[in-house]
């Protein structure tokens, strides 16, 4: 597929609606180009595993590996992260909780969280496997609001996980922003999950021990404006407009 000279500097929304996940998966090697071999090696190994373990996966539209680029490629480009750990966590940062059996390659046992977490570590090391542990949801008591929980289980995951947080804005970012590029129902349901999200993120963010530069963190800031702004328009309507 032939793919334009100026891909490397196109929004990915616009990628993925022109080129699918071919020119995702072009606009990611062309990200990689500046890392050394044996970073370049770690994160193919990565993205062949999670695009294996997510093959059948889709979201709305598209095939769910588009989102674990796109948090990459954010990472990468809009972040500026050049630590490889990172990155890795970030293209994985779904399989444990959609594919634990998968990845431990058994059914898991007792704890197939557990086990699949002791996989990746293997793989990838023990420091990959505590951030992917980190943006991995807990199993929810079913007696109470899942969005509370959700909020109160990042509050405490990232408290102490300062590169955890900037996968999880990377994903955020992918979800609330992109938003827009959601159809159906799912349109008002990812709405009202993500945005009490919002100030949770922004103080995130703003911490000092938040390992990214002033500049990065302004754009993440206006990010989290424009999430906000989305989130406005779809469930602050007049009743008379829905």
């Amino acid at each position: 597929m032939d793919f334009p000279p100026y891909l490397g500097s196109m929004p990915m929304h616009a990628i993925t609606e022109m080129h699918g996940e071919p020119g995702l998966l072009e606009r990611f090697r062309l990200e990689i180009e500046g890392f050394d071999e044996p970073a370049r090696e770690r994160l193919n190994a990565a993205l062949d595993l999670t695009a294996e373990l997510h093959r059948d996966d889709r979201r709305v539209r598209e095939p769910y590996l588009n989102h674990l680029l796109r948090v990459a490629i954010r990472m990468m480009h809009h972040y500026q992260v050049r630590d490889v750990d990172v990155i890795v966590a970030g293209l994985l940062h779904d399989a444990v909780e959609d594919h634990p059996a998968e990845l431990a390659g058994t059914d898991g046992g007792a704890d197939p969280t557990g086990a699949a977490l002791a996989a990746l570590a293997e793989r990838f090391g023990s420091r990959v496997a505590r951030l992917v542990a980190a943006v991995t949801n807990p199993a929810y008591d079913p007696g109470r609001d899942r969005h509370t929980q959700y909020r109160e289980h990042l509050a405490v995951s990232l408290e102490h996980e300062p590169w955890a947080r900037v996968i999880k804005v990377s994903d955020f970012t992918d979800n609330g922003v992109g938003v827009i590029h959601t159809v159906g129902p799912k349109v008002v349901s990812s709405a009202t999950k993500y945005r009490p999200l919002v100030p949770l993120y922004r103080d995130l963010i703003a911490r000092p021990d938040t390992p990214l530069s002033a500049a990065v963190k302004r754009h993440i800031f206006g990010q989290l404006d424009l999430a906000e702004e989305r989130f406005s328009a779809i469930l602050d309507r007049p009743a008379h407009s829905h």
